[in-house]
């Protein structure tokens, strides 16, 4: 999305940034070498995003150490997943930090005010995938967009759906979260009027096998427009989200000697 970039471009061109102010950020090390990680400090620049910390596997210390670097080069905002409710304690302890225990999602800095071209729904098949919707939920809300939640309103009951067309129908991105059979990425897909990211979870008895039936269903949905992220993995489908969502950032350009167009 580069819009860090073109940010720091019009600045340059404004009068507001120096040329060698600019040519200085640009010039910094593109990542910090910490031993144990080494840290992308241009990832914002080339995605839009700065890296997120994947905090499964991880210590309290490497977090932290992340964090340092991060904040250390600007970053404003870090998101932290996949964190123990332990490991967010000790992170805590040094560095103010938003926690949500049933996400395992960390927020350090202060949730940016949503710049996307609309909304991203957020919706689920029932309460127990409520963990792996909020790690999609806020995702999306710490990369800057508006997030709706509707929450448990899934196939069983299909009124509870349909009492929430107007949010389903104006919706730039619908984020669907579902267990058992998987079914309720279909049902969306085939009432929606934009993109659908399927996201199945590991909920339901023993022949689910752990999310498998909802994937494959989700696979093999006939609705068009529906997409499918790998098992639980609601902070992927929170991510493909907001890139979507930003997608009105991207300009048209052309070209120079070519005269062909391209986006940036």
């Amino acid at each position: 999305m580069n819009t860090e970039i073109r940010q720091l471009l019009e600045e340059v061109k404004e009068g507001r940034v120096s040329v060698d102010d600019a040519l200085l950020k640009i010039k910094t090390a593109p990542f910090e070498d910490i031993g144990y990680a080494k840290v992308d400090l241009h990832r914002k620049m080339r995605q839009g995003a700065t890296e997120v910390i994947f905090g499964s596997g991880k210590t309290p210390e490497q977090i932290t150490g992340i964090v340092d670097v991060l904040k250390k080069n600007g970053q404003k905002t870090i998101l932290v997943t996949r964190m123990s409710e332990e490991k967010a304690a000790e992170v805590m302890k040094t560095h103010s930090m938003r926690y949500d225990k049933a996400a395992q999602v960390g927020v350090i800095g202060e949730i940016p005010a949503p710049s996307g071209i609309g909304r991203i729904v957020v919706a689920t098949g029932g309460t127990s995938d409520l963990p792996v919707a909020e790690e999609a939920a806020l995702t999306a809300e710490t990369l800057g967009n508006e997030v709706t939640r509707l929450y448990d309103v899934g196939v069983a009951g299909l009124h509870r759906l349909l009492a929430h067309m107007e949010e389903i129908m104006s919706a730039s991105v619908i984020i669907v979260l579902a267990g058992m059979e998987g079914a309720l990425a279909s049902v969306v897909g085939g009432l929606a009027d934009c993109p659908v990211i399927a996201v199945p979870t590991s909920i339901g008895y023993g022949a689910s096998f752990h999310g498998l039936s909802a994937l494959l269903s989700m696979l093999n949905s006939c609705a068009s427009g529906v997409s499918v992220v790998n098992i639980d993995n609601g902070f992927g489908a929170g991510y493909l989200a907001s890139m979507i969502n930003h997608m009105g950032e991207r300009t048209v350009r052309e070209i120079p000697e070519t005269g062909r167009s391209t986006c940036c």
